[in-house]
């Protein structure tokens, strides 16, 4: 058995996939044992030879490397194999153990939300503009070669347009099941927003949708009983101007695109922050640029503002994306309308668009909230006409508290 220049742990369809890409590019790659809770222990061997590839079957490890000097190992190795985008890799070190799963995690949630603001615009142009599969692959196609290049654009044009494999008329996409699958990463990225206190509602209303999607059975009896406006015969012949439309629903997509990375990005640097990884969100952002599912021409402007301001509290606020919300944001706003009074659910794009509505205002109706807070449980309130803690005996049933220290405590 010769020496091998790495060892992949864990030969899953990635696992497989990445130790065929090593191979490819000239190192040899050891396959090392995975375990999995279906199948126990494999026997480690390695993924399906394709030609005189340089791969080898082991049972076991004699040392595994932490931190940075497992990656400086490997350096050479990922960046020889990893995508390439303006000839830079796609790939580097984000941290500490737990860094790096943790920005691939939180990249499926935005792929999540992606796939989601897509799917809200398909539903708009098949069911209220009346446009076909054929000329809506178009469209994406279209759109493709505008600031909405991406991977997903490109995926949604061909599958649309593909033509029924099993002998049926039409397009394959009109006889695949309306109920969504998902492995978990889009929960763990909404469970994790929420430990690190931070606003994740593009993604976390994409996991709803997928989740309302699996209850097929109970949509098919909700939808005999509950009405929307296109079941009212009177309503059916809509009276649109498609250009216009097709137009707001290209805004509305990529200003929604936009809040999602600003969201996600966010979360990335909360839990950073908490557990001293000090992930580069430029490189993030370099990273996602090629060789992943939300690979997209808009990651380069990412990019760009993370290295102009690191620290940019938020993506809405970089200068130049700002203006492109604020040019766009009425047609945004005439996308949800438009979803809403025609009875299409628009859940991701609401939810990106009111994300937006929050953080541009300087005065939100929390202060009634924290005073119904006071109210009913004595929480205290800051004022804004003075410093300090305060507590109002809201009627006569309220008591004075007295010393008002620590009737925040437990707050997050």
């Amino acid at each position: 058995m010769s020496k091998c220049d790495i060892g992949l742990y864990g030969l899953a369809v990635m696992g497989q996939n990445f130790a065929l890409n090593m191979a490819e590019h000239g190192f040899k790659g050891g396959c090392l044992q995975s375990f999995t809770s279906k199948s126990g222990y494999d026997s480690g061997t390695c993924p399906k030879r394709e030609g005189d590839l340089p791969l080898e079957g082991h049972k076991g490890y004699e040392r595994l490397f932490v931190p940075r000097v497992a990656y400086d190992l490997i350096e050479p190795i990922i960046m020889k194999c990893a995508a390439q985008v303006d000839g830079e890799p796609c790939t580097g070190y984000c941290g500490p153990i737990g860094a790096g799963n943790y920005v691939k995690m939180v990249h499926n949630g935005i792929e999540y939300g992606d796939m989601q603001l897509i799917g809200e615009c398909y539903d708009i142009l098949k069911n209220v503009i009346g446009m076909s599969n054929q000329d809506m692959s178009k469209l994406f196609a279209e759109w493709n070669k505008t600031e909405l290049d991406s991977y997903l654009i490109e995926i949604t044009s061909i599958i649309l347009a593909k033509k029924d494999d099993q002998g049926n008329p039409g397009e394959v996409v009109d006889y695949v099941l309306d109920k969504t699958g998902m492995k978990g990463t889009g929960r763990w990225t909404v469970q994790e927003a929420a430990e690190q206190s931070v606003a994740a509602p593009t993604i976390a209303s994409a996991l709803d949708a997928r989740y309302i999607s699996g209850r097929k059975e109970e949509r098919i009896a909700a939808s005999k009983i509950l009405k929307g406006p296109l079941d009212d015969k009177a309503n059916q012949q809509l009276n649109v101007d498609k250009a216009q439309v097709i137009n707001d629903l290209k805004a509305a997509l990529y200003c929604s695109k936009i809040a999602s990375y600003a969201q996600g990005l966010s979360q990335i640097k909360a839990a950073s922050d908490k557990n001293n990884w000090n992930v580069d969100l430029a490189l993030c952002a370099q990273m996602w640029r090629g060789g992943c599912i939300i690979r997209a021409k808009l990651l380069k402007g990412i990019h760009d503002a993370v290295v102009d301001d690191p620290e940019l509290k938020n993506l809405m606020v970089d200068p130049n994306f700002a203006a492109e919300l604020n040019s766009r944001h009425l047609a945004w706003r005439r996308i949800v309308t438009l979803g809403i009074a025609n009875g299409i659910s628009v859940p991701s794009t609401s939810a990106s668009l009111g994300y937006y509505d929050q953080y541009r205002r300087a005065n939100l109706s929390a202060n009634l909230i924290q005073a119904q807070r006071d109210f009913f449980g004595g929480h205290t309130y800051e004022r804004t006409d003075k410093p300090g803690v305060f507590h109002t005996l809201w009627d006569d049933t309220h008591k004075d508290l007295g010393d008002l220290a620590g009737r925040t405590a437990g707050n997050i």
